[in-house]
């Protein structure tokens, strides 16, 4: 009895490739002569749009590693030549956003494999180019910029003459691009091609930033080895009410449900994916207006008071401006500033310790021995998150604004990149260390209210140089009812008297 083997409704895009080329060349014919009922591809007729007769689209159903299932579509006219490919998801909408990001330290990055839905926007910040959502595309970092220095040199010409600032601006790019690709301009070609050639030392290659966010999570960057990769990071986040409705998922006629529903929320006001259970606090919410940092718009502040069991009253305070997205939220002590410093020390040796609820103000440092991390006081300022969520903030921080000579230091940064992302999935125990003088920062105690095994907590007496920095030498919080303008002409006279001495 012989068995038959189904093929794969979506094949890998790898094995696609590797049965195509494993094929003598004078043999494909005869096999897709011969197995084109049974083909991946399928062929379609359609309308040219540049010579309006037909040509011929191809679809592709593959999956691509470590991603999910794609539709690839390519178009091509016999009659004018016109080329044209595009990428659809074959899957659902994502239930939350993702955002990507890779660091391009050299030339071997650009290999990288990056997905682009229809959704989902590109930015290069260090060459201040966003690139807003249009069709999907499959292809790699070098393919997108030569995909950028193309579609921006096409109008330079017209450009030159109906704007000059704009043109310098554009070509500015266009000539960034140009250098990290490595090209040279056509004259320069021309100039060498006359002269004998040489071998030149390989141009160094200005590192730079590409980020992707797509609001139905159907994107993607390839990373290198693993997930560990420390030039590579994904973060998942919550959709906005605008971007549910952009994606068809909500009706914008129930936008002032949605929104009301979402400002009393408490978990609108926390600072990463979720806050921990059982807080007790004043459902009333304050809302003081202002203005964007960023844009400059009106934007409101909402700040709400939580109870944290066996801590103190905090703060929460969130900023969300509708014309820039920009989104910010901070905690506050709401008690009185202890007498004594606090010190706790926590020893992770599984994930579920990242789950733990962590307040971080922004008096406490964080120490890390095992990786030789320490943040200063008033670094990433005061969060209210989890251990996972504050590990994830302070390697896409590192990673993405920072940006060190790979081999000016001997690769020493990239090697601490990789043990911080090594330290953020658990790979390996690590002890995390919260040094607050004003203790106002708390780490879930998971056995409350029994002793946990593994933390540790000690209190201490502040240092005269630690109360100065915060300003506790010359506070005054008794005998302060008197009128400061008689204490103020007393001690003017008494340094007249010394003075006159």
């Amino acid at each position: 009895m012989s068995e038959s083997k189904s093929e794969p409704l979506f094949p890998a895009i790898r094995d696609v490739a590797e049965v195509t080329d494993s094929l003598p060349e004078s043999k494909r014919v005869e096999v897709e002569e011969a197995q084109d009922e049974e083909r991946p591809v399928t062929e379609v007729e359609s309308l040219c749009m540049q010579c309006h007769e037909n040509g011929v689209t191809s679809f592709l159903l593959t999956s691509i590693p470590f991603f999910r299932e794609v539709i690839i579509m390519s178009f091509r006219c016999e009659h004018c030549g016109y080329k044209n490919n595009e990428i659809q998801s074959a899957g659902a909408i994502r239930p939350n956003g993702v955002v990507y990001t890779a660091r391009v330290l050299n030339r071997g990055d650009l290999n990288r494999t990056l997905v682009k839905s229809n959704t989902c926007t590109i930015t290069i910040p260090e060459l201040e180019l966003t690139i807003p959502s249009s069709k999907g595309q499959l292809t790699n970092i070098e393919g997108l910029l030569r995909d950028i220095v193309s579609d921006l040199s096409a109008d330079q010409p017209l450009r030159r003459i109906e704007n000059e600032a704009v043109y310098t601006k554009i070509q500015e790019i266009i000539d960034a691009c140009k250098d990290i690709l490595g090209d040279t301009d056509d004259d320069d070609e021309d100039e060498q091609s006359a002269e004998p050639k040489e071998e030149q030392p390989e141009k160094p290659m200005k590192p730079f930033t590409v980020k992707i966010d797509d609001p139905a999570g159907n994107s993607f960057i390839e990373f290198v080895g693993s997930m560990a990769d420390p030039k590579w990071n994904m973060r998942t986040y919550q959709r906005t009410f605008e971007q549910n409705v952009a994606l068809g998922l909500v009706d914008k006629d129930a936008a002032p449900q949605q929104q009301a529903v979402a400002i009393t929320s408490v978990d609108d006001l926390k600072d990463d994916d979720r806050i921990g259970g059982g807080f007790e606090g004043n459902e009333e919410l304050f809302v003081f207006p202002g203005s964007c940092g960023s844009c400059g718009h009106p934007s409101d502040t909402i700040i709400k008071k939580l109870n944290i069991p066996y801590f103190k009253d905090v703060l929460i305070m969130s900023t969300s401006c509708q014309h820039c997205g920009y989104r910010d939220s901070e905690v506050k002590s709401g008690s009185a500033i202890s007498p004594l410093g606090k010190k706790i020390t926590l020893k992770v040796e599984d994930r579920e310790d990242l789950s733990r609820d962590i307040l971080k103000s922004e008096s406490c440092g964080v120490t890390i021995p095992e990786i030789d991390l320490v943040l200063q006081s008033g670094t990433l300022g005061g969060r209210f998150t989890t251990l996972e969520g504050i590990l994830d903030q302070v390697y896409e921080e590192l990673s993405e604004k920072v940006f060190v000579d790979a081999k000016a230091d001997g690769g020493a940064y990239e090697t601490f990149l990789e043990k911080l992302k090594a330290v953020k999935n658990v790979d390996m125990p690590f002890t995390l260390i919260l040094d607050d003088p004003l203790a106002n920062s708390y780490l879930q105690n998971i056995y409350a209210p029994d002793p946990d095994p593994n933390m540790e907590i000690v209190t201490y007496e502040r240092t005269w140089d630690q109360n100065e920095d915060w300003g506790l030498n010359d506070m005054k919080v008794e005998g302060y009812e008197g009128d400061p303008m008689l204490e103020n002409n007393e001690v003017k006279e008494e340094e007249k008297a010394v003075a006159a001495s």
